[in-house]
């Protein structure tokens, strides 16, 4: 096992996230043998891209702000938020599509900005300030559409245009801007100052500041560009499921946490992987779709993505026990 880490191709690519790809690849072989092979058809499979998605920009928005030691609770309510309001501006009021894509990245990126600010600059524990954002963002989105739910249109004559997102006839377009977002995502990460100084923050915090950087700023951008991230995932979310209604977003922190974690980003701070994240977020939705395919209730998967959790931070807390 030694020799395998010590290699060169495995060292650069890294080990976790090596077994991680072949655990995704044996989880597809068992649902598809499991379901009689009905697990290869091609609308499954799309089934699946649809939900790794919306969830894959949650997971990359929060990779951002573990990796400074913190955590952000409230992404899954503040993505349905920017589609219940957006997509009431578009219902409800006339404004047009693309004016209305941007409200909903500018919505992400005010509860970005007003989680950072109260993180970075108040000293507000990250735990404390993600629950109340999380009810916040409940409130404002059931005032804001009276509590109705919102439908985006479906079809290209009812400006559906934006479904093009996701899919332009078979060819699964979502795809590649996920993948592109996540390159940038992982460019920012490891090879800007900005990057380096959010993984200092995990690291060290204060050591970091005693050198002379401004630690508040670079702690409060990495929620903005959580924000930001979870205004595009709703965009996506609704790309693929149309109908949005007040009160949920919930179920979808913890799988977009799970997905980061298990990809090799550790809930210390300081140590994240953007290929982990992406390979872990698929992994979930992989895990969303076939306990369906199996005929099981969504609770199954919630049961399995907790004990995930659990495991992945347990073997980051082992992994940096021997480190040091």
């Amino acid at each position: 096992m030694e020799k395998i880490k010590e290699n060169s191709f495995v060292k650069k690519v890294g080990f976790n996230r090596i077994v991680l790809f072949f655990v995704m690849i044996l989880m597809y072989a068992f649902f598809c043998v499991a379901t009689g092979g009905s697990f290869w058809g091609f609308s499954r499979i799309l089934n699946l891209l649809n939900y790794a998605y919306f969830l894959g920009f949650l997971s990359l928005g929060v990779t951002f702000v573990i990796a400074t030691g913190g955590i952000d609770f409230s992404i899954g309510p503040v993505m349905f938020c920017c589609a219940l309001i957006s997509g009431y501006c578009l219902t409800s009021y006339g404004i047009p599509m693309p004016v209305c894509l941007m409200i909903s990245i500018l919505v992400g990126i005010i509860f970005g900005i007003f989680n950072g600010y109260l993180v970075a600059y108040w000293s507000v524990p990250p735990f404390i300030v993600s629950m109340a954002s999380m009810n916040i963002a409940r409130g404002v989105a059931s005032v804001f559409t009276k509590t109705q739910s919102v439908s985006w249109p479906q079809s290209s004559a009812e400006a559906g245009w934006y479904r093009n997102f996701i899919k332009i006839g078979n060819i699964p377009v979502g795809l590649f801007i996920f993948l592109l977002m996540a390159v940038i995502c992982a460019m920012v990460l490891n090879n800007t100052k900005m990057g380096r100084y959010i993984l200092s923050l995990g690291s060290n915090k204060e050591a970091v500041r005693l050198s002379g950087v401004n630690v508040k700023k670079w702690e409060m951008l990495a929620y903005v560009i959580c924000g930001l991230l979870v205004g595009i995932a709703a965009i996506f979310f609704v790309s693929a499921y149309t109908t949005v209604q007040p009160g949920y977003g919930d179920q979808y922190n913890n799988e977009a946490i799970a997905g980061c974690v298990m990809g090799g980003t550790s809930m210390a701070g300081g140590l994240a992987s953007i290929s982990g994240t992406v390979i872990g977020v698929f992994i979930i939705a992989l895990l969303q779709e076939g306990i369906l395919a199996l005929g099981f209730t969504k609770d199954y998967q919630l049961i399995i993505t907790g004990i995930i959790v659990i495991v992945a931070v347990y073997c980051d807390v082992i992994a940096r026990r021997r480190k040091n």
